[in-house]
């Protein structure tokens, strides 16, 4: 029998090798090779891909996996003088890996041009090796992200640049005002644009001449003069109107600009907005009392921005150990190098859960462990049984507490005095029990006697 005489439907009989064999056979019939496309080993479907029998739609199919082997099938060029808008019939993602190959041939180009999926001629749009003539075309295209697409390109005419600069579309318009080759009078074009988001981003170069700046300085949008407000290259009077702007959005973007005046600092801390504190908790420069203080602040808003740091003085800290969210007070119990007071202070805690995760802290004391390991809910007692830092007079009160799953706890401790195996080889509990057996340092007495154990389980942990 011959390749071309097989049945797909009892390829999984061939094997890997003769699957391999199969596709690369020249009289493989587009039937097998339609089989022979979804084999799970790679090396098959990219014979598949290159095979000159392979179907057109098959090889759409392929192409997004296996573009190189696509486009070096010998079959390919005839297809394309039968299908001359070949490609079209395509999914976008294997177009757009065709144009990715290397070496990818001008025809792909063309045809992704031609493209009707808005994806394919974005991944077009986006190549740095086009024609002056393709990238022209692109400009006018029907689909805006096209056209921002080429308003991106490195080496765009300027021309171009000034077409795309009167854009029907803003984000077009966008993209040209973020060019660093923008000739001089399209960027004041574009500092006084009908859309904000445009103005915003010609307030964003590092370049802005100081004309733009003082014409975006008396812009109604604040949004744009929150982007202007981060800037430092401002005169000193724009910047000071801008940090007092009557927005607050404006005022927290003033506290964001890379240094400012210290007065501002104080300012800030009186200011009535909480986004404007938030802005001034986020910034290096704050005073640690300043912190300390914005700790307690009346908002969230503000305390959260405050926990965000890991400078914080202990004083604020302290703080934020008593703060009324119960997740802020999770996070400072998780935290490094506390200070005695902050733990003191969470050992306190009306919440078990701030307990739970402040007794398995490594650095905890043992009188603190000793007070947690009195702690009224059990979920607290059990923590102390794991944690590493427990002693030997901590984990025998424990061995004997009143809830089952605390003792099991216990038992599982290395540092469990040996002193409390008998007792706990007769606990009620089996899971006390299952615990004790699974023991590495048991007397070979203790062991027969769990080995003996009325529970199965038991048992079989002792054995084992």
């Amino acid at each position: 029998m011959t390749f071309s005489d097989l049945d797909p439907r009892t390829l999984t009989t061939l094997g890997t090798e003769g699957a391999l064999e199969a596709a690369a056979s020249p009289r493989a019939s587009a039937d097998l090779l339609s089989g022979l496309s979804a084999h799970p080993d790679s090396r098959v479907r990219s014979l598949v891909a290159r095979h000159p029998n392979t179907p057109t739609d098959l090889l759409g199919a392929l192409a997004a996996a296996y573009p190189a082997d696509v486009l070096a099938n010998p079959g390919l060029p005839l297809m394309r003088l039968a299908r001359p808008n070949l490609l079209s019939s395509f999914p976008a993602d294997s177009v757009i890996a065709l144009l990715n190959a290397d070496g990818s041939p001008g025809w792909v180009a063309d045809a992704a041009l031609r493209h009707e999926d808005y994806a394919v001629r974005t991944a077009l749009a986006a190549r740095p090796d086009l024609s002056e003539a393709r990238v022209a075309a692109l400009a006018v295209d029907a689909g805006w992200q096209i056209r921002e697409a080429v308003a991106r390109r490195e080496d765009l005419p300027e021309p171009l640049a000034r077409q795309l600069a009167a854009d029907d579309d803003y984000d077009v318009r966008k993209a040209v005002a973020l060019r660093t080759d923008l000739p001089g009078d399209t960027l004041r074009t574009l500092v006084g644009d009908s859309h904000g988001l445009v103005r915003a981003s010609a307030a964003r170069r590092l370049d802005l001449p100081l004309d733009c700046i003082l014409t975006l300085g008396t812009d109604s949008d604040p949004d744009v003069l929150a982007t202007l407000a981060r800037r430092v290259d401002l005169p000193r009077s724009v910047r000071e109107w801008l940090a007092t702007h009557d927005q607050p959005t404006v005022r927290a973007a003033a506290l964001q600009g890379w240094t400012v005046p210290a007065t501002w600092l104080s300012r800030a801390e009186l200011d009535a907005d909480p986004d404007v504190r938030a802005a001034l908790a986020r910034r290096p420069d704050t005073p640690p009392a300043t912190l300390t203080r914005l700790a307690a602040d009346e908002t969230e808003t503000v305390r959260r921005a405050v926990l965000e740091r890991n400078d914080l003085p202990d004083e604020a800290v302290l703080t934020l150990a008593r703060a009324p969210e119960q997740d802020i007070r999770l996070h400072v119990a998780s935290a490094e190098h506390l200070s005695p007071a902050v733990l003191a202070a969470l050992i306190g805690d009306p919440d078990p859960n701030v307990r739970t995760v402040l007794a398995v802290r490594p650095d905890l004391s043992g009188d603190l462990l000793t007070r947690l390991a009195a702690d009224p809910n059990p979920e607290v007692r059990r923590a102390v049984a794991y944690a590493p830092a427990t002693n030997a007079d901590i984990l025998t009160r424990l061995a004997a507490n009143p809830n089952a799953g605390v003792r099991r706890a216990a038992a599982h401790h290395p540092h469990l005095p040996e002193g409390t195996h008998d007792t706990l080889a007769s606990d009620p509990d089996d899971g006390v029990r299952l615990a004790l057996a699974g023991r590495t340092d048991l007397s070979p007495t203790l062991r027969e006697r769990l080995r003996a154990d009325p529970d199965a389980s038991v048992r079989a942990e002792a054995s084992a």
